[in-house]
């Protein structure tokens, strides 16, 4: 048995990105005539991004703001409640990740309650982001043994 102070695992993270219908229909009746232009969409974006680095900025890529964020939700299909800069997800101690949400117009939920703009929120693996008008974001840990020999 290896002891659990060496390190021979690591840890890599994903998020992948959907369309919540039970979310939108929540969406849809706070918002009432309001959001009555905002449809659903026929199909849901089904992206797999994997966390990387320090951060990983959620939004909207502007051209004329010179931004582009590592997980880009310009669609299709386009949410249209997704902020510029909507979050961010920032690499925590321990191989975990936290989300953040630095004052998005619409909000940031995780696990359906919703974050407090600037608190840093960590995740777990299952855990599930509701951002815009439907857009889903559930972040999941797979965890690696390293190539470990005796006498290697």
């Amino acid at each position: 048995m290896v002891p659990s102070s060496f390190p021979y695992s690591q840890a890599t993270w994903s998020a992948v990105i959907g369309a919540d219908r039970a979310y939108y229909e929540r969406v849809q009746e706070v918002t009432g005539t309001r959001g009555a232009a905002v449809a659903f969409p026929g199909y849901g974006a089904g992206q797999r991004f994997q966390l990387r680095g320090n951060q990983m900025r959620i939004g909207r890529r502007s051209a004329a703001r010179g931004l582009t964020p590592e997980i880009d939700l310009s669609g299709p299909p386009a949410d249209p409640g997704i902020s510029r800069l909507h979050a961010v997800l920032i690499a925590v101690p321990a191989g975990h990740w936290a989300v953040l949400d630095p004052g998005s117009a619409n909000g940031t939920l995780v696990n359906g309650a919703e974050i407090a703009i600037g608190e840093q929120v960590r995740l777990e693996d299952g855990d599930r982001m509701n951002l815009g008008a439907w857009t889903a974001i559930t972040v999941h840990r797979d965890d690696h043994l390293a190539d470990y020999r005796v006498g290697r």
